[in-house]
């Protein structure tokens, strides 16, 4: 589900989260399918924050100026 390295769409990586979610919630799932999803979601979940978080700090920065040339460098 995740690519190490490649950026990942948000909205896939919700998707993929909400999949994950599901499985963990089925009642016929090992433990060690149980950990490897986990694994899997927390992955996401990380990808995720980062990105909102990219996300946050590019729109306070066109709030604040009104360019995300400094952002868009980094």
């Amino acid at each position: 589900m995740t690519n190490s390295g490649k950026k990942i769409d948000f909205e896939s990586s919700l998707k993929d989260l909400e999949l994950i979610v599901e499985k963990l919630e089925d009642d016929n799932i090992n433990l060690e399918d149980s950990v490897k999803s986990f694994e899997e979601g927390i992955s996401l979940v990380k990808e995720c924050q980062k990105q909102l978080e990219e996300a946050e700090l590019k729109i306070k920065k066109l709030l604040d100026d009104g360019t995300s040339s400094e952002i868009e460098k980094s």
